[in-house]
């Protein structure tokens, strides 16, 4: 599973596997690690209670869950992309420039078009363009 962050939006996205594991499971994690004892969790998770999708950050942990229906019918069929804008409550004393949303997306992850030599993407979906000389 790969995070993208970027100003306030989140961005994973999935090879196959992880989707097949999600589906079974519930829940994906990955960690970034800093040194002893200093480690990013970012984890995907799914949820019978949510209506919609939601993140929240606590304890270097950033979580994400999905309703459950919604993470079923997506990782059941070829429906790429799922994303919400979340609001974010306003910072009390914070700068008028704070973001009022965070962006939260959830994707299948593609092979490129172009082979890149360091990187794995065996696991990935087939590119939907692939054939057409297009590149990355």
């Amino acid at each position: 599973m790969k995070l993208r962050i970027k100003g306030s939006s989140l961005r994973l996205r999935l090879t196959r596997g992880e989707v097949q594991r999600l589906d079974a499971e519930g829940e994906l994690a990955e960690q970034v690690h800093f040194g002893p004892g200093a480690a990013l969790t970012y984890r995907l998770r799914t949820d019978k209670a949510s209506t919609d999708i939601t993140a929240t950050y606590s304890g270097n942990i950033i979580d994400i869950l999905i309703p459950d229906k919604m993470a079923r019918q997506w990782s059941r069929t070829d429906e790429v992309t799922l994303a919400r804008n979340q609001p974010l409550p306003a910072a009390q004393g914070g700068s008028e420039d704070a973001p009022s949303e965070l962006r939260v997306v959830i994707e299948k992850d593609w092979a490129c078009l172009a082979p890149r030599s360091d990187e794995d993407e065996s696991d990935n979906y087939p590119h939907p363009e692939v054939g057409s000389g297009n590149a990355c």
